[in-house]
């Protein structure tokens, strides 16, 4: 190529460099502010959007994932955006650099995720049972949160009605929450009462199969997302090597 039509798909990349983390950094910012107002109002929120109650998010704090991954994008956004514009090398390897990080806890997820479901659940018990015990029936967000998944899904705690075994809610009302019981008529067949009245059923193994599911969306979503993480390192990396040339 001449250097005339090098210059100009030079600008062109940077352009599309700039735009594109521009657009980045506009989608962290927009998830850090919902993050926040979902931890300031998450009344609010659930009223709104309660439709997505029996999605994964409900298992986790949605406030702190929001607010997380917003300033993640924030973040990247900006070094991308920034970088590009002021042609700054510093910048583009520090862009390059988090991305390339990203990606390879991504599938560092992934292959724990495929491998070590077993060990996803021990871990989720042991962060999310315990939460179950204490703010279940006493924080009213957690507790709307848990009560409109485990309607949604006929499901009972997060491995079975045991979860709620001398937690805060039982010790209180001396019984299990009334989704957990009572609804032998309109279960499906997954969902097997206890002698107790319960079901035997936890909402960890419902998600999980409501993921397998959905896998083929699951696994073309994180491949669009890959392909792009690829895509913005392979860019950033060729604007940082013709600044030499510039």
């Amino acid at each position: 190529l001449s250097p005339g039509a090098k210059m100009g798909c030079f600008t062109f990349i940077k352009v599309m460099m700039i735009l594109f983390n521009l657009a980045i950094f506009l989608s962290g910012g927009t998830l850090l502010g919902v993050g926040i107002w979902v931890k300031v109002d998450g009344e609010s929120f659930l009223k709104i959007f309660g439709a997505l109650s029996s999605s994964v998010l409900q298992v986790v704090n949605v406030s702190y994932l929001l607010i997380v991954i917003g300033a993640i994008l924030l973040v990247i956004g900006f070094l991308g955006c920034y970088g590009a514009q002021k042609e700054s090398k510093c910048l583009l390897i520090m862009f390059f650099s988090v991305v390339l990080i990203i990606f390879i806890a991504e599938v560092a997820a992934a292959v724990v995720a495929l491998v070590f479901t077993g060990l996803a659940e021990t871990l989720l018990t042991g962060l999310v049972t315990p939460l179950l015990k204490e703010k279940y029936g006493v924080d009213e967000t957690f507790t709307h949160i848990w009560n409109v998944t485990m309607t949604e899904v006929h499901c009972c705690g997060l491995n079975n009605y045991t979860d709620f075994n001398n937690s805060y809610f039982y010790e209180t009302h001396g019984s299990y929450p009334r989704q957990c019981c009572g609804m032998f008529g309109v279960s499906p067949p997954l969902a097997h009462p206890h002698l107790c009245g319960c079901l035997l059923q936890g909402c960890f193994k419902q998600i999980l199969e409501e993921i397998k599911t959905n896998a083929g969306v699951a696994g073309g979503v994180a491949a669009g997302i890959a392909a792009l993480e690829i895509a913005a390192m392979a860019v950033s990396m060729y604007l940082y090597c013709r600044l030499d040339e510039k």
